[in-house]
């Protein structure tokens, strides 16, 4: 308790999650530390039974995300906006795509970008032309679309519950139309503890590879003679060293210069590959990786290899962790995006975020990916392919046989750098708004340095008995309960949305139409007060009834029209009906029937709604000939409801000059046969 009141105190934590999460940490730290043959044995399990188990759920999981955001993307749920109605997006339309391309640079794509279609491509067989297209194919396919959908299921369900619900930015916010005010409790708590681990481990991970691949720069540059663990270490240290400088100062505006800066020298990077490479051949290649990727879109999206068991080992080691990797980074990615995308309604949404940053990632991998196969294969005569065993070397070796190699090198190691600096230095913010009690207070700047310390601890530790294939193995682990969470997320954001129709398309019963403030009192009356079966019964025998027994006089007294009146009060649902009959057409009917619908608990228990006392609440609702739907018309009056029939009756006879008189015929001869 009193460790409690401290959190509450002097800090922003939640003291329950913080808790269990520094405990789980903690606790694995300690046990690698005291036995790590005894827990790297545990990791290699775990990793064996996710990978025997569970492979199929990530890649139908992931296909499921994706699926999901198209159907949202093509239905009328598309047009909500991540706001209110009247809301304008906060970023221009071309300034919103720049950030979604800066989310979707890192350290990921510098590492990568060459070391990977280099290790599909020789580890592929066939011909020279097949391995390319292989290679380029799969890499596409672990860095396009689906990593994205998984960003984009986040980030649309923070972005929608925070803007539109008016709901904290948080994470227990996405489950409130499953969980209502419970979000508030324990299973909130659960809820942000599984998210806390996920993305601390997914930043760790990342961590590794970039301290391995400023390791190798540093090496290649001449500045250090080996990228042993101790430089690793030391560059962790420094780099979060920094990012937590960044957190604690303030410099927010710093940060984000640096990142536009960085940005233009990627971009700037990426077009000196296109011209200092075979640029004809990579404009060709690009065009036709795109083709070749979205023909195989459909296919690669659910092949688990399980009619070609020879490739389950590659398929594990490659998609598996990849897709867990993306579960990992999916709350620390989704909430900059979602900060960035209030006031876009959901289709414009999901088109930026899947097909902005994918079709950059194509671009990204054709230029480094096959000017590094190309160079290989024609240049280098295979010197690329004896360093795939050291994927962070490849990027600097590969920059070697291009001209200006040491001022790229340079600029390549200054990228790295920082955008090594600003994702730890996000992470530092995204895990103070997990950890949060309050996502609107403010964090101590002890908060900043903890988690920095935790983060370098945690990686150097895990590094020393296993290297980055411990974190990999790490993040597979916490990934998946996660990942399972997120579909409970895509449900919840279904049914949320779902609501929001039908809120925003109720519109108010056609019998207001009718009112006047003469008889207000007696309307206050009736809306406050909750009607059963015996009311709607009452309201048909002493309103319905005689305003149709009045009609029907004057239609046969007056004008010769054949009219009946049916009337059911002993059945489920008692009702009347008012029937003017046609020779040749079908006939019109206006009727009126007794309909129950269940009344939520969490209303019959609200104080506030005092009148709200039963489970079932009953409306007498219209019904007709042709099988439109009804409404309520409990509030008119005789001569109201007589105005109603009459107006539908209208509706009746001028369809008869138009489409219904042929639809209304061919039914009259069809129930006539």
């Amino acid at each position: 308790m009193a460790f409690s009141k401290m959190i509450q105190n002097k800090s922003s934590f939640n003291p329950f999650v913080i808790s269990l999460t520094l405990m789980m940490v903690v606790s694995l730290v300690v046990a690698t530390l005291m036995i790590p043959t005894q827990m790297t044995e545990a990791f290699n399990w775990a990793k064996a039974t996710i990978f025997a188990n569970f492979s199929w759920f990530y890649i139908l999981a992931f296909s499921i995300f994706l699926i999901f955001l198209i159907i949202l993307s093509i239905s009328s749920l598309g047009n909500i906006k991540l706001g209110m109605n009247e809301e304008e997006p906060e970023f221009t339309f071309l300034s919103w795509l720049a950030m979604l391309f800066a989310a979707g640079m890192g350290v990921g794509l510098m590492f990568f970008g060459v070391a990977e279609p280099l290790i599909h491509y020789f580890v592929t067989a066939g011909s020279l032309e097949y391995r390319q297209q292989e290679a380029m194919l799969h890499t596409f396919f672990h860095w396009g679309i689906h990593a994205w959908a998984v960003y984009a299921v986040i980030a649309l369900a923070l972005a929608y519950f925070g803007f539109r619900y008016k709901l904290p930015l948080a994470l227990r916010s996405c489950f409130y139309p499953l969980l209502k005010d419970k979000i508030n409790g324990r299973v909130g708590d659960a809820i942000d503890v599984m998210a806390l681990i996920a993305t601390l481990f997914g930043i760790i991970t990342t961590l590794g590879f970039g301290a391995s691949q400023l390791g190798a720069g540093l090496a290649q540059l001449g500045w250090i003679e080996e990228s042993t663990f101790l430089i690793k270490v030391i560059i962790i240290i420094t780099v979060m060293s920094l990012a937590v400088f960044s957190a604690i100062s303030g410099v927010g505006k710093g940060v984000k210069l640096l990142s536009e800066i960085n940005l233009g020298l990627a971009f700037s990077l990426m077009l000196f590959v296109l011209i200092a490479g075979p640029t004809l051949y990579l404009l060709s290649a690009f065009s036709d990786n795109l083709g070749t990727y979205l023909t195989h879109l459909i296919s690669l999206s659910f092949k688990t290899y399980a009619y070609e068991t020879d490739k389950i080992g590659w398929f594990t080691d490659w998609t598996v962790l990849y897709w867990a990797w993306w579960c990992s980074w999916a709350p620390f990615v989704g909430l900059f995006i979602a900060r960035i995308s209030r006031g876009r309604t959901i289709r414009e949404f999901i088109f930026g975020v899947l097909a902005v940053p994918s079709l950059f990632c194509v671009l990204w991998f054709t230029v480094f990916g096959n000017s590094a196969i190309w160079l290989d294969t024609f240049v280098a005569n295979g010197a690329l392919n004896e360093l795939t065993s050291s994927p962070e070397k490849l990027l600097f070796k590969f920059l070697d046989y291009l001209p200006i190699s040491g001022v790229t090198s340079l600029i390549a190691l200054v990228i790295i750098s920082l955008f090594f600096i600003t994702s730890a230095d996000s992470g530092i913010y995204v895990l103070n708004n997990i950890a949060s009690r309050d996502k609107s207070l403010s964090s101590p700047r002890w908060q900043a340095t903890m988690w920095g310390i935790l983060m370098s601890t945690v990686a150097i530790v895990l590094m020393s008995v296993g290297g980055l294939a411990t974190l990999q193995t790490m993040t597979l682990i916490v990934a998946l309960p996660f990942a399972m969470l997120m579909l409970v997320m895509c449900l919840s954001l279904w049914k949320g949305l779902n609501a929001d129709k039908k809120y925003f398309e109720t519109k108010t019963t056609p019998s207001s139409v009718f009112w006047t403030g003469d008889k207000w009192k007696d309307r206050l009356s009736q809306m406050l007060n909750q009607t059963q079966e015996k009311d709607i019964v009452k309201f048909l025998k002493q309103t319905a009834l005689p305003a149709m027994r009045e009609l029907r006089q004057e239609l046969i007294g007056v004008h010769n029209l054949d009219v009946e009146i049916v009337q059911s009060f002993d059945s489920e649902e008692p009702s009347v009906e008012f029937i003017i009959h046609k020779e040749s057409m079908r006939d019109f009917m206006y009727g009126i029937k007794s309909v129950g619908h269940e009344v939520s608990e969490q209303l019959i228990e609200d104080q506030n709604m005092p009148h709200i006392q039963h489970s079932m609440t009953y409306q007498p609702m219209t019904f007709f000939f042709d099988g439109r739907t009804g409404y309520d018309v409990q509030y008119m009056t005789r001569n109201e409801l007589i105005a109603d029939i009459l107006r539908q009756y209208e509706r009746y006879l001028s369809l008869l000059d138009d489409v219904g008189q042929e639809l209304m015929a061919h039914e009259q001869t069809e129930l006539g046969e």
